[in-house]
């Protein structure tokens, strides 16, 4: 069988290299143009392609599926399958209808529960304990379509974005491999969506990974969680932002302290007041530097009676 694979991210590498594994042909890779990146902003190819570059692979990069140029580029090479793995660009129905089996996404959430584009922060912040993977069969609306099969992980509390990232990745590769060879003989009954249970992932706006002190500890600690690695969860120290990267909550039994202030600070971290419960700073990093323990940050500077702010 001929498959056609479009991604771009490092999440979609391993179903890459799940289909690259088959006894199928992968013809094609469609993944997004390059990007500027890195303080030269020069262009920088998407890990997706690098792959593909390195099998040898023909790679296509529209700017958009809307025309018929990429429409008619897709449909000379007959595929009989696309998998599409965190692609980022929308497929019109003339594109989905184009290879013979459909099109499959792999996406990183139990859908119908955080369809869109930030299902893994957003789990982690609605402070699910389960996350999983669907493989389903796409259709025009927005991961809306019928569901083929899942796979589930728990959510730790210490699972930070980038932690379940990986596993997302490595568990929609896995599935993708168990289930190909059902799909592209049809044997796989789509099961359609439950419209009442569906959620929404939004996009990522850093305006969101600044804290606010007046929440709950446990609050704090998920979207601490949620922005690592991007885009980071920061407040205000002495006028700078501080980046926090690690932290977890911690009992306080001192309610007069006003949320945002140092409550204590030591070899474990810098422990400060919030709203309901207290937050201990495992890993910061102020601008410019890079990122130290909590322990060490307390060590090198006078932090007695220190409130933090927002950003």
């Amino acid at each position: 069988m001929k498959i056609v694979f479009a991604g771009t991210p490092e999440f979609a590498v391993p179903a890459l290299r799940a289909v690259l594994d088959s006894s199928h042909a992968v013809i094609a890779v469609y993944t997004q143009p390059d990007r500027p990146a890195g303080r030269g902003r020069t262009l920088r190819a998407s890990p997706v392609k690098q792959v593909a570059l390195a099998e040898g692979i023909r790679v296509c990069q529209p700017d958009s599926f809307k025309g018929s140029e990429a429409q008619q580029e897709l449909a000379d090479l007959q595929p009989d399958l696309m998998v599409v793995v965190a692609y980022g660009l929308i497929l019109p129905a003339a594109v989905l209808e184009i290879p013979m089996c459909g099109c499959v996404n792999v996406h990183a959430s139990l859908l119908p529960r955080w369809r869109g584009a930030a299902p893994i922060q957003r789990a982690i912040i609605a402070g699910d304990t389960e996350s999983g993977v669907t493989l389903m069969q796409m259709e025009a609306g927005l991961d809306s379509g019928p569901i083929l099969a899942r796979a589930t992980c728990p959510i730790n509390p210490a699972d930070t974005a980038g932690i379940l990232h990986d596993r997302l990745a490595k568990l929609g590769a896995d599935l993708l491999a168990e289930h190909l060879e059902e799909i592209l003989a049809r044997r796989l009954i789509p099961e359609p969506q439950d419209e009442s249970r569906v959620t929404y992932a939004a996009k990522l706006d850093k305006r969101e990974a600044v804290l606010d002190w007046t929440q709950a500890a446990a609050v704090l600690q998920r979207q601490v969680n949620a922005f690592n690695p991007w885009p980071v969860a920061q407040t205000t120290f002495q006028g700078q932002a501080l980046r926090i990267w690690r932290a977890r909550t911690i009992t306080h039994r001192d309610g007069t302290a006003s949320p945002g202030c140092v409550i204590a600070h030591g070899k474990e971290g810098v422990d400060v007041a919030c709203g309901e419960g207290a937050l201990r700073l495992l890993e910061v990093q102020l601008p410019g530097g890079r990122r130290i323990a909590g322990g060490d940050f307390a060590n090198a500077r006078s932090l007695n009676r220190l409130c933090f702010a927002a950003a």
